[in-house]
């Protein structure tokens, strides 16, 4: 089995080498090539990859190229996380709309937007290069905005499913709260990627006990603490929101705590240069503890598990992906793409049902998908008065004046990533 990582310099990428490696009876991989244009990063992450197969006894085989059509030529799975203009590109995505008065954030909003505008044409570009070299690769897309990505994917045609970790960062901490083993744990999750909602937490499978008022009422201090929402809140919708969710429940708030204080990526920027340095040491034989705060917990046990399922390996017959609606949600087009618990085989994904959704939680999926939809026919069209009319839809801008400046900066600072700017 061979896989391929687009993206594959990332200073992500050592935590899914790591769960390759744990992994290995779940997903066989034989090969595995590391695909990135930055040559010098990939040599450092390239190296610590083998060391840590090495450490742990995995037999297969790592390289690393720039060459994206050689190393995805045969793959089996390819699997995107790559970031169109870098940190550099986020941390303006999080900086310009708090001009406006908008929240700053690289997957929702006007930031959300931005990185859309700039990465699809890229994602839908390499896809094609894949179906050319090999049409029978699946394409796992860990790239945000995921939902508007995997869309523009699937409509194009590709055999794709997007993956995000929120769901399996839930799963992990409420098994922990109830001592049981995560694979017990299903959730009722239900939404857009970035935009969810877990309606129940049950034990053995979709038919199982909900015991989400029992954690609920014994944990939810600790579920609004990390929420960063009040307690009070999460008790009285009954459910728990994804952490994006603050984004739309407390806006104003969050714009005047973004207006104080370093962006996020401006703090990941320095963290990533420590973890180079680290990745540099020839000692180094294990993903080191730093890149816990990196971001993208079980991150590796997700990708692990879909590719394996996909691939029909040992993976989770059912899991939270990315894809097609096909009716699940009525209120929305079945082209439309959600995150929902789906059957996941060698076929693809197909969503399980879900509860009937109250109309709070509905509405704002269906404004999202609106946005979504405008938004990925600037992606893929552009244009100026396409921009503005995305940004004019957003729930979390829906102002002509505040979608005029957006528009504005959102085109001067994304220019040289925009072919028909």
């Amino acid at each position: 089995m061979k896989l391929a990582v687009v993206g594959g310099g990332s200073t992500y990428t050592p935590e899914l080498i790591d769960g390759f490696a744990r992994l290995r009876d779940t997903l066989p991989v034989e090969e595995l090539v590391l695909i990135d244009p930055a040559a010098d990063r990939l040599e450092l992450i390239g190296g610590l990859a083998r060391r840590i197969f090495a450490r742990q006894g995995h037999p297969g085989t790592i390289t690393t190229t720039s060459d994206l059509d050689a190393g995805v030529a045969d793959a089996d799975a390819v699997l995107l996380q790559l970031r169109v203009g870098g940190q550099a590109a986020r941390d303006r995505d999080e900086t310009w709309p708090l001009e406006c008065g908008c929240v700053g954030q690289e997957t929702t909003g006007a930031g959300g937007l931005a990185k859309a505008l700039r990465t699809v044409p890229v994602v839908l570009d390499i896809a094609e290069r894949v179906r050319r070299t090999n049409p029978d690769a699946w394409i796992i897309d860990f790239t945000n905005p995921v939902g508007i990505v995997t869309r523009a994917l699937l409509q194009a045609g590709h055999k794709a499913v997007g993956l995000c970790n929120v769901a399996i960062g839930f799963q992990r901490r409420f098994a922990r709260m109830l001592d049981v083993t995560p694979g017990e744990v299903h959730l009722d999750h239900v939404g857009l990627n970035h935009l969810t909602w877990e309606l129940g937490v049950r034990l053995g499978g979709p038919d199982g006990e909900d015991l989400l008022p029992k954690l609920l009422a014994e944990h939810g201090g600790a579920i609004a603490e990390d929420l960063r929402m009040p307690r009070e809140l999460v008790d009285r919708l009954g459910v728990v929101p994804s952490y994006y969710l603050r984004y739309f429940y407390a806006h104003d708030e969050v714009v005047r705590e973004l207006g104080t204080k370093p962006s996020r990526a401006a703090e990941v920027a320095a963290m990533e240069q420590e973890l180079l340095a680290l990745y540099g040491d020839p000692a180094l034989d294990e993903k080191p503890a730093l890149l816990g705060k990196r971001g993208g917990a079980f991150y590796s046990e997700a990708a692990v598990d879909l590719a394996a399922s996909l691939l029909g390996g040992g993976g989770s017959a059912v899991q939270v992906v990315n894809t097609y609606n096909k009716g699940t949600l009525p209120f929305l087009p079945d082209d439309a793409v959600i995150e929902v618990q789906a059957r996941v085989d060698g076929t693809g994904a197909t969503p399980l049902a879900v509860p009937r959704l109250d109309p709070l939680y509905a509405g704002l999926i269906a404004n999202v998908t609106a946005y979504e939809d405008l938004a990925l026919d600037a992606a893929l069209r552009g244009g100026r008065d396409r921009v503005f009319k995305a940004l004019l839809s957003h729930p979390l801008i829906g102002q002509y004046e505040y979608a005029e400046g957006l528009t504005d900066r959102l085109i001067a600072h994304n220019r040289e990533h925009l072919a028909w700017a």
